[in-house]
């Protein structure tokens, strides 16, 4: 007797297993429970094995083709025979199966979104935490695309065609960001042995290139710009808001760095009154000399947010804290809303603009490029570019500085357009 779908559907389970009849080697073991399963006995390197097709009725007796999808689902008669087309070859079709099986497992293990995962676990400590979260919010527009491909089966089509649907949005800055990204996930691959290559390198001129870079819009004449800090001394909000409004122009630090300020950074009873903290971007500790200005509008600012959170007394204690909890910094945003009340546009001067102003203007009276650079906490360039920037520029800077706010005393006033020259 033949096995057949009559036989089969039949067959009831007995208190014991049983199996219905071989057929080269195919049989079907009913269980106790109900069960049909499939099974294929074979000889390999002269020892009886065993080798699982699957169970009845998932697996049918014979393959056919699906009808809504056109795809061609294979019976326990095709699986047996692949299997021993295997077993013709000299392969084991269970190790074959076990090799698969880890094959698959392990590129579960490594797709794109898995690896990337690691790659931002890595980063934590190393980006600061709006950067970490940009980066987090780049990979995941490309998670829907490429997320659950292995690393391994990954070509430049698949990132192509992710990359596109942020093309097609008019986001062409945003999508050379986020191939950027891509790119550091795949380095970080190959460097753990789970890639070979970076597919992002071959859509080189695939995609729309990126729009001409717009800097940061910045007041650079000395009139217009005593206009501005006239302004700000006349802005009515927070005292935390308007002593970072008027920090701004006289520290010229990048936004993030002044709204994160923390207060134990600050020295401001030395004779070299200084705020030192590290810079995220260029990985360095960065010292700010503080003008007699500075030191004056912190030290009026000081009692009223240099004060432990109740909740966690351990939190950092922020120079300007968030309006809604003293655990947070105030919004990124603060300092450029403030100067869109003051009535400035964004195409007239932004938050990040004072630092253009400051460089533009100390450069064009004479003071070091290299201190001004290194002021601006630019990275040094060369080896011993930041030992250089302790040894030779920390005076300069002092010196700088001064001047500078001395010179923006005197554009408020009205009275003074000039900016006193290194000596």
């Amino acid at each position: 007797m033949s096995l057949n779908d009559t036989l089969i559907r039949s067959a009831r389970p007995k208190a014991k297993p049983y199996k219905l009849p071989r057929e080269r080697g195919l049989f079907l073991l009913v269980n106790p429970n109900g069960a049909k399963l499939w099974r294929l006995s074979y000889t390999f390197a002269g020892r009886e094995k065993l080798l699982s097709l699957g169970a009845y009725p998932d697996v049918p007796l014979r393959g056919h083709t699906d009808i809504e999808t056109g795809q061609f689902i294979k019976g326990a008669r095709d699986l047996r025979d692949d299997a021993r087309k295997l077993l013709a070859a000299g392969i084991d079709p269970s190790a074959q199966r076990q090799a698969e099986n880890a094959r698959q497992h392990e590129a579960a293990l490594n797709t794109f979104k898995a690896v990337a995962t690691q790659w931002l676990a890595m980063r934590v400590g190393v980006l600061s935490p709006g950067t970490l979260n940009k980066a987090r919010w780049m990979l995941e527009t490309v998670y829907p695309y490429i997320g659950d491909m292995p690393l391994a089966d990954m070509q430049p089509p698949h990132i192509l065609q992710a990359l596109r649907q942020i093309e097609n949005s008019g986001r062409l800055e945003t999508m050379h960001r986020v191939k950027a990204r891509i790119s550091e996930v795949f380095r970080f691959a190959i460097a753990t042995g789970r890639a070979t290559s970076d597919p992002t390198r071959d859509l080189r001129g695939a995609l729309k290139p990126k729009p001409a870079t717009k800097h940061h819009a910045a007041l650079t004449d000395p009139k217009a710009f005593g206009q501005l800090l006239r302004a700000i001394d006349g802005y009515t909000g927070t005292p935390e808001v308007c002593t970072a409004l008027k920090l701004a122009p006289l520290l010229f630090v990048r936004p993030g760095e002044l709204r994160a300020a923390q207060w134990p950074q600050f020295d401001l009873d030395s004779d070299t009154p200084a705020w030192r903290y590290f810079v995220t971007k260029t990985r360095a500790d960065h010292i700010v000399p503080l003008s007699a200005q500075a030191v004056f509008l912190l030290r009026e600012l000081r009692p009223l947010t240099d004060v432990a959170s109740p909740r966690k007394p351990d939190a950092p204690r922020y120079v300007f804290p968030s309006a809604r909890t003293r655990e947070r910094p105030m919004s990124e945003n603060t300092v450029t809303a403030a100067l869109r009340a003051l009535g400035y546009s964004g195409e007239q001067m932004t938050g990040h603009g004072f630092r253009a102003t400051a460089r533009t203007l100390l450069a064009e009276r004479g003071w070091n490029p290299d201190a001004i650079e290194r002021q601006l906490a630019h990275k040094a360039s060369g080896p011993l570019g930041a030992a250089y920037d302790r040894a030779q520029f920390l005076q300069d800077r002092r010196r700088m500085m001064q001047s500078w706010a001395d010179y923006l005393d005197g554009l408020k006033r009205g009275t003074v357009v000039t900016l006193a020259r290194a000596a």
